[in-house]
């Protein structure tokens, strides 16, 4: 397996993630799912993991989450162009359920494989502003445990990449799992003032 600095193109790169073999997570998931946008996209927004539908279409963020995240983003004045989409793990972590497939946050130790393949994006797209959607995106970004509520929508300086400032906020699935809808609505706009925040980091 090639070596983060061995892969010098985004191609190449999903075609050795294709290939991973560095937690278990692989045997199960339909196929790696790698980030997507381009090269020098300013913002980088992470992820957690593929989702059932990510996992089956090969993209990040198609299912619902996906779609609250688009809306999101287009609410903040975030061009979706300008963003480069991953997941801090790329293959899907599930527990079956008769015929579905039900998420599973994925653990330390596959996190931290993972961030193998994080740095190697974090150098080629080599983003002005990165965005942790959630704790396990935090973890792999800091290499650390982070705590949302300590750190939500504070600007910090990205560990290795002191050019790269960074946010963590909520990851877009907990909107949707919130009931009232008075509460997901004033939760969806504390999310879009984090994404705000990004888009102003990249101007200034």
């Amino acid at each position: 397996m090639s070596e983060p600095a061995a892969v010098t193109s985004l191609k190449a790169l999903r075609q050795a993630e294709a290939a991973c073999t560095r937690c278990p997570l692989y045997r199960n998931a339909t196929q790696a799912v790698p980030g997507e946008g381009r090269a020098h996209a300013p913002l980088m927004l992470v992820g957690e993991q593929p989702g059932d539908q990510e996992d089956k279409a090969g993209h990040p963020f198609v299912g619902p989450a996906g779609r609250m995240l688009d809306r999101a983003i287009a609410d903040a004045g975030i061009d979706r162009k300008a963003a480069f989409v991953t997941n801090a793990v790329k293959h899907f972590k599930f527990a079956p359920r008769g015929k579905r497939r039900l998420h599973k946050r994925p653990n330390a130790h596959e996190i931290d494989r993972c961030r193998f393949w994080l740095e190697a994006e974090l150098r080629l797209v080599k983003p002005k502003v990165v965005v942790a959607l959630g704790a396990s995106a935090a973890r792999s970004i800091a290499q650390r445990p982070m705590t949302i509520a300590r750190t939500r929508g504070k600007l910090m300086t990205l560990p290795d990449h002191r050019a790269v400032r960074w946010l963590v906020t909520i990851h877009p699935s907990w909107l949707l799992r919130i009931r009232d809808a008075g509460d997901r609505k004033a939760q969806y706009r504390a999310f879009v003032a984090d994404l705000r925040r990004a888009k102003a980091a990249i101007a200034g």
